[in-house]
């Protein structure tokens, strides 16, 4: 049995890979909620910022970092090209009529900077409870949809067509942006 320090430094890649997969997802204009058989209709982007990260083989690496609104993602799909991963992706998610904000990190899978859709807020007593209990719906449904996405991606990451199909199509689009 592994210990948990080199279990952690063996499979640390799985989620930089994630998240450049949900990169690859959003560009390539994925059905997202049909991916993973989700009621309701997703649609996500990216948001205002990301990072990404290349090794550059003699024990260093090159961090690339691109934030703002306004910012191209071309300096990305370069880095990309060169090898790197997504470390940390900002992203935009509408589930429904809802949207989310929020940030994950590759190495720790945390979620950072959530921003759920508003709620009402009301001054009675009476009905803080609800809201509470509203924001918490809110945080929950949008943890159920990044666990799922990241059950997939374990289900094709671990399936015999990652190689020959879905990594070859994450090649091509790295291509082509």
């Amino acid at each position: 049995m592994l210990d948990i320090a080199t279990a952690y430094n063996k499979y640390k890649f799985l989620g930089n890979d994630y998240l450049t997969w949900i990169w690859y997802l959003i560009e390539t204009n994925q059905n997202i909620s049909e991916l993973i058989r989700f009621p309701e209709p997703i649609i996500m982007e990216i948001g205002n910022s990301l990072v990404l990260e290349n090794k550059l083989g003699d024990k260093s690496k090159e961090n690339i970092t691109i934030k703002g609104d306004q910012a191209g993602l071309e300096e990305g799909t370069t880095a990309l090209r060169k090898g790197a991963c997504v470390t940390q992706i900002n992203i935009i998610c509408k589930i429904s009529e809802d949207e989310y904000k929020f940030t994950i990190k590759g190495e720790s899978f945390n979620l950072t900077g959530l921003k759920p859709p508003k709620t009402d807020l009301s001054k009675t007593e009476d009905e803080i409870e609800g809201l509470v209990l509203e924001k918490a719906s809110y945080c929950f449904k949008i943890w159920d949809v990044i666990d799922r996405l990241y059950l997939k991606y374990l289900e094709k990451r671990i399936s015999d067509e990652w190689k020959s199909k879905e990594l070859q199509s994450i090649k091509n689009w790295i291509k082509s942006v």
